[in-house]
C-alpha cells in the first residue's frame, strides 16, 4: 500500500494512478526490472543537501545526480548527497530509500532531470520496496511543481 499521505493527496486531486506491486528490490534499476518498467521512466528519488537545506533530486533509474549541475541550477553554493541520518525522520511512512518524489508533501524543493519530463508516464517508489506508482508525468508536474534541470 502506498503511503497514506501520498494516496490521499493523489485521490484528493483526482489523479489517475496505478499501483504496481513487484518483488522486493532496493536499487532503482532492480526495481524497474522487477516491475517491468523501462529504466528511463523509473524515477529515482535522491535526497540532497543544498546549502544546508534538504531537497529532492529526481533522475531516471539509469542515471546519477550530477551534483555540480544541480548546484548551479539551484543557485546554491554547495550541493552534496544527504546522509540518511539527515532525513530518516522526515519520511515516517516510508521505508528507508523508498521515498516518493513528492517533496511538496515533505517541505522540500524538487528538481527533476529533464529526460523524465519527456515521457508521458512516470513511475516511482510508493514508500515501500515492493510497490511503485505509475501516473501521467503532466499530473506529477502539476502537483509537485518541480524545477526541470539537466543533471
Amino acid at each position: 500500500m502506498p503511503t497514506t499521505k501520498l494516496k490521499e493527496f493523489l485521490d484528493a486531486h483526482g489523479v489517475a494512478h496505478c499501483i504496481i506491486p513487484h518483488p522486493l528490490a532496493f536499487t532503482a534499476t532492480s526495481v524497474a526490472g522487477a516491475a517491468h518498467i523501462h529504466g528511463k521512466e523509473m524515477a529515482k528519488t535522491v535526497v540532497v543537501n543544498l546549502d544546508g537545506h534538504l531537497a529532492m533530486a529526481v533522475v531516471p533509474a539509469t542515471r546519477k545526480v550530477d551534483l555540480e549541475l544541480l548546484r548551479q541550477a539551484a543557485g546554491a553554493v554547495s550541493a552534496k548527497l544527504a546522509d540518511e541520518r539527515e532525513f530518516i525522520g522526515d519520511f515516517p511512512e516510508c521505508e528507508p530509500g523508498a521515498m516518493p518524489p513528492f517533496g511538496n508533501l515533505y517541505g522540500m524543493r524538487v528538481f527533476v532531470e529533464s529526460h523524465l519530463a519527456a515521457d508521458e508516464q512516470i513511475a516511482f517508489n510508493a514508500g515501500s520496496h515492493t510497490e511503485l506508482i505509475s501516473m501521467a508525468y503532466k499530473d506529477f508536474e502539476r502537483l509537485v511543481h518541480p524545477k526541470l534541470v539537466e543533471m
